[in-house]
């Protein structure tokens, strides 16, 4: 079938398009569900949630060997044609191996972020856009001079976060901002 991969930085809809594209599979009359990471429980534990309150009923997974086997199982138990995975940056590493096969006979859609906070690429979001079918690359808008936002800036006390904190640290617009290249505050 096919495997598709949105990326961006945070606030540029990769979640709402997600939503978009398995709704469409289903008004299609295909059987679709969406997967998320289980400690991502931002604005619900049972639901993807936009940040601007769009809600979508989700399985929720591990973010290990297990949550990856529980894809599978659902996949073929339910009969799923169309796969979507949510904030696949939050996944472990063999999360690839797991869409890419099961892009053989499905349609899988998974949206990531391009990027940290340290403006490095997200290993899991961009070997599987590397393996995609096609990328649908999305930018938010600068919240500093309103250009084209492609990076994430993680904040602490209004200041960049320093560049020892760790990778994944999961929040909304209370500590990330999306930022354009000249805004984005490389970390220190």
């Amino acid at each position: 079938m096919t495997l598709e991969v949105i990326i961006g930085p945070m606030f540029s809809g990769k979640t709402s398009e997600l939503i978009r594209l398995v709704e469409r599979e289903v008004y299609a009359k295909k059987k679709g569900a969406i997967f998320k990471i289980a400690f991502d429980k931002r604005y619900s534990a049972t639901q993807v949630v936009t940040h601007n309150g769009l809600r979508y009923d989700a399985y929720t997974v591990a973010s290990s060997d297990e949550g990856l086997d529980k894809i599978r199982q659902v996949a073929k138990s339910n009969g799923l044609d169309a796969i979507g995975v949510d904030e696949v940056n939050f996944f472990p590493d063999a999360v690839v191996d797991v869409l890419d096969r099961l892009a053989d006979t499905k349609k899988v859609i998974a949206c990531g972020l391009n990027l940290n906070f340290r403006a490095e690429p997200f290993p899991t979001t961009m070997e599987l856009a590397a393996r995609a079918d096609s990328v649908r690359y999305l930018s938010a808008v600068c919240v500093v001079c309103g250009r084209e936002a492609t990076r994430t800036q993680r904040l602490i006390g209004g200041k960049p976060a320093p560049r020892d904190s760790p990778t994944i640290v999961v929040g909304g617009k209370e500590m990330y901002e999306p930022r354009c290249r000249n805004c984005y505050a490389p970390p220190e």
